[in-house]
């Protein structure tokens, strides 16, 4: 004779949470591929870089569908409003699913200031040398 069945276990479809109202933020933001580790996301939220609809958040926070998740990861202002909930790690295509993105679009990559090259075998800069090659760099 077998136990008796949880009532809870039907209700998810590979990983992700169909009926259920919450997940923990840090682990939805791993899970929709905002950052590549759960660690990560959750270093982010204690570092004060993850708001839920404008309120600071610790990884342990619940998020729900339509929340809007700003987060602060690489340099880059990432505003994302939740549409799906899922708890493990997905694929491209569905995590590209599990979001809107209403993030600016990335700045244009600055002209890098081109590289002071030495010819092989040269030897030491000398000081006029590595003065003009700090000139060039702006410092």
């Amino acid at each position: 004779m077998s136990g008796p069945r949880r009532a809870g276990r039907s209700s998810r479809v590979g990983g992700m949470a169909a009926d259920e109202g919450s997940v923990r933020i840090d682990s939805w933001i791993w899970s929709a591929r905002l950052t590549k580790t759960r660690s990560m996301a959750a270093a982010a939220c204690r570092g004060g870089h993850v708001r839920i609809n404008g309120d600071r958040v610790k990884p342990s926070h619940p998020v729900r569908t339509g929340d809007e998740v700003r987060l602060r990861h690489l340099g880059r202002d990432r505003i994302v409003v939740v549409t799906r909930l899922v708890r493990k790690r997905v694929g491209a295509a569905v995590a590209a699913e599990c979001f809107v993105d209403n993030s600016p679009p990335p700045p244009p990559r600055e002209y890098a200031a081109p590289v002071a090259r030495r010819e092989r075998g040269a030897g030491r800069p000398t000081k006029r040398e590595r003065r003009e090659t700090e000139r060039l760099r702006g410092r």
